[in-house]
């Protein structure tokens, strides 16, 4: 049990004179679930394309430093090496497609086939696919995740949850694997699809494989880890066996600094009683999010809570007003109906949205963070364009000041406002997302999953940039969200959202027992007893 499986000695990388790690030594042994933590920025993105062997490395000079594999020197050229030496990796972006059913998205470059006639006379490449016994392999491997779908769904139009859950069970698919790397596995999992997974790779480790457990989830790490390592400016901080250690000294180590997420309540709060968004029987066909008649009233300068299990709705009810999905029912915004199913009328009508799909919706990743920030407002407000008769000129140097402040306000890690957001690490990405919302001077701001994929210190940036919105500038906020602590640490109340309707709203310091009732939605069915 203590046989190393995997050792990392001395690792350095450089991007184009940039030292992103600097000598990191990591040892992961047999049935050892080893947390890797760190900030966004702090290396662990690297550290671990480095032992995936991604073309990204070998493209910018290599590396320093050695890999062994079980005692032994291991040169790791390519993903497809990395697979061979028993190295798999659940990416927390997906890389699944679209138009191929779940369980030839688990099976792919890996198919079992059957002897045809045609095979047996032209060769192996005439076989047919045996999908009876591949949909066999990925219900094994949907089961240990408690994934309850079924193995013939196309992926297209399946709720991020899902598709991670996919991702996973397509790597405990795999024959061979020694060393499985999770990179923010959970990121976008509801509290109880999470306890399924830590379930799960609590299971794997049990058979002797090694497990690297990336995730920004502090209390899950406490949970599961058998050793942390901290990273910071791609530095080894601390390697600690998780007994030893605390979430807060973690969180401490982490990111240099106290961090903690804290309900607050605020002396100068505008907060009025004045309905600004009523939405009166909304029905949104968001695949596998769908909203089948909701009600639900936003008071100006709230901050309201979207809460819910996956696959409930939550995600439905920003995406519907907002025209990103095809929606019906009636929302009053200002004392007027808002014109439904045409994203530019709701972005005009004062409504900012940042999405939960952030590579998907929210951004152009091949062009720079500045343009992303400012390129809505152009787009639908005519901002930061001077315009000559029917010639509009960009404003380049008031969109560089304007990004440069979003820059800094955000904390938004960049070499400048001129790098491509596609090389933006997610929470980064995420960032840019909100920098470009509220480029827009919202009346209202729609936030889903504003904090999926990014570090606690980051977590609190953008919490922190909510409160201040809306205590300082009176925004209204609708936040969406599959952290529950979260939501009660910013809202003034939570609506929770089961089986496409809201089952209730509750006050932020409301019970956990409460909060998790109304989730699966059992609160009513037991109140309804108890007044029997």
């Amino acid at each position: 049990m203590n046989e190393n499986l995997l050792n990392i000695k001395n690792v350095s990388k450089e991007y184009y004179g940039n030292k992103v790690l600097k000598n990191i030594n990591l040892e992961i042994k047999k049935g050892e679930i080893h947390a890797l933590i760190g900030e966004n920025g702090a290396g662990k993105s690297t550290l671990m394309n480095i032992l995936f062997g991604m073309p990204v490395i070998h493209s910018t000079g290599g590396f320093e430093g050695s890999i062994e594999m079980e005692g032994k020197p291991v040169k790791i050229k390519s993903p497809h090496e990395a697979m061979e030496y028993g190295i798999g990796m659940v990416h927390q972006e997906f890389m699944l497609i679209p138009g191929f059913t779940i369980t030839e998205n688990i099976k792919i470059n890996r198919e079992v086939t059957q002897v045809s006639i045609a095979s047996k006379i032209f060769g192996k490449q005439l076989e047919n696919l045996d999908f009876k016994s591949m949909n066999k392999d990925a219900r094994n491997a949907l089961d240990k995740l408690d994934m309850d779908i079924e193995e013939y769904t196309m992926v297209a139009g399946l709720p991020v949850g899902h598709m991670q859950f996919i991702e996973i069970a397509r790597e405990i698919d795999k024959t061979g694997i020694k060393i499985l790397v999770f990179d923010e596995p959970t990121a976008v999992l509801t509290e109880s699809e999470a306890k399924n997974l830590l379930k799960a790779i609590k299971k794997l480790a049990s058979l002797g494989i090694g497990i690297v457990f990336i995730s920004h989830r502090l209390d899950e790490i406490v949970e599961i880890a058998d050793k942390v390592t901290i990273l910071r400016d791609g530095e080894l901080v601390v390697t600690k066996d998780k007994k030893d250690t605390n979430v807060i000294e973690i969180a401490q180590l982490m990111v240099g600094r106290e961090v903690s997420i804290k309900r607050k309540e605020f002396e100068h709060k505008k907060k009025t009683d004045e309905t600004i968004l009523s939405i009166k029987d909304l029905y949104v066909d968001m695949p596998g999010e769908e909203v089948k008649g909701i009600d639900l009233e936003v008071k100006r300068g709230e901050i309201v809570g979207i809460g819910g299990l996956a696959g409930q709705g939550k995600l439905g009810i920003a995406n519907g007003i907002m025209g990103v999905y095809p929606v019906k029912g009636e929302v009053i915004f200002n004392g007027k109906s808002l014109v439904l199913n045409d994203p530019k009328a709701s972005i005009k009508s004062g409504l900012g949205f940042v999405s939960e799909d952030r590579r998907g919706v929210g951004l152009l990743l091949d062009e720079s963070i500045e343009m992303n920030i400012a390129f809505t407002e152009m787009q639908i407000n005519d901002g930061f364009l001077k315009i000559i008769g029917p010639i509009k000129f960009k404003k380049t140097n008031e969109i560089r000041k304007h990004a440069s402040k979003m820059i800094k306000e955000l904390d938004i890690r960049c070499t400048s406002s001129l790098q491509p957001v596609g090389r933006l690490s997610g929470g980064n990405q995420q960032k840019v997302c909100v920098a470009r919302a509220l480029t827009q001077n919202p009346v209202i701001l729609f936030v889903s999953e504003p904090t999926r994929g990014i570090d606690i210190g980051a977590k609190k940036i953008v919490l922190d940039l909510l409160l201040k919105l809306n205590e300082e500038f009176g925004m209204t906020i609708v936040m969406t969200s599959s952290e529950l602590a979260e939501l009660r640490s910013i809202c003034d109340k939570i609506a929770i959202i089961c089986e496409g309707k809201v089952e209730g709203i509750l006050a932020p310091d409301a019970s956990d027992a409460d909060f998790g009732l109304m989730m699966s939605g059992s609160l009513k069915k037991i109140e309804g007893r108890s007044e029997a």
